[in-house]
């Protein structure tokens, strides 16, 4: 079962729904909009994974978030771990990209979907999280998995993908360069659109 399959299990129907009632839209767009969203947050992790140091620290993360249970939790927390999460992946300007993107793609407001995928990203952690664990996984097992799952999206967001993650990392499937960590301690760091920060 592909990630985004166990997303829209773990969703199901009422979550779904709730999704529709924040989009402004029906269901069957909802639930093809989570597809696209979901495939963009994996796009960006696997090319977070791309190199060693991506991969090692996307593993270490992963560890954060195997107890958590984002299904259940307060839409606050939520979004905090979202945002952060899109930071570490996309960074601000890939983020506001890929809703972009997405937007186009459903015809929705961009705004709209600034707010969907904070909401996501904590679920895709999370589902991956409990595969790696349940599979003892290391780094280079999870960017591999990852790899998988890029390769089993459906044809028809195939080339919406690739040209979203083309347009935020630049190029086709090259590696992300490393980034060494140069803010305060205290702060929260942001990887720029492209590369991928070994800090999460």
């Amino acid at each position: 079962m592909s990630i985004n399959d166990e997303l829209l299990a773990q969703l199901g129907d009422p979550g779904i729904r709730e999704i529709a009632g924040l989009l402004d839209t029906d269901t069957d767009t909802a639930r093809q909009v989570v597809e696209a969203a979901s495939g963009t947050i994996v796009g960006g992790l696997a090319r977070s994974a791309d190199n060693p140091d991506g991969a090692h620290a996307l593993r270490a993360a992963l560890d954060d978030h195997v107890d958590a249970d984002p299904f259940t939790g307060d839409v606050a927390s939520l979004e905090r771990d979202g945002q952060s999460i899109l930071g570490h992946v996309f960074g601000g300007e890939g983020t506001e990209q890929a809703a972009a993107g997405l937007s186009q793609f459903a015809g929705l407001d961009s705004n709209i979907l600034m707010k969907l995928l904070p909401l996501l990203a904590p679920m895709v952690m999370s589902i991956l999280a409990n595969r790696a664990s349940q599979q003892n996984m290391d780094a280079g097992a999870v960017a591999d998995d990852l790899n998988k799952e890029q390769s089993a999206v459906p044809g028809d967001l195939e080339d919406l993908l690739g040209g979203l993650l083309g347009g935020i990392f630049g190029g086709g499937g090259t590696a992300i360069p490393h980034q060494t960590r140069t803010e305060p301690q205290d702060t929260e760091p942001q990887a720029a659109p492209g590369t991928s920060n070994p800090d999460w």
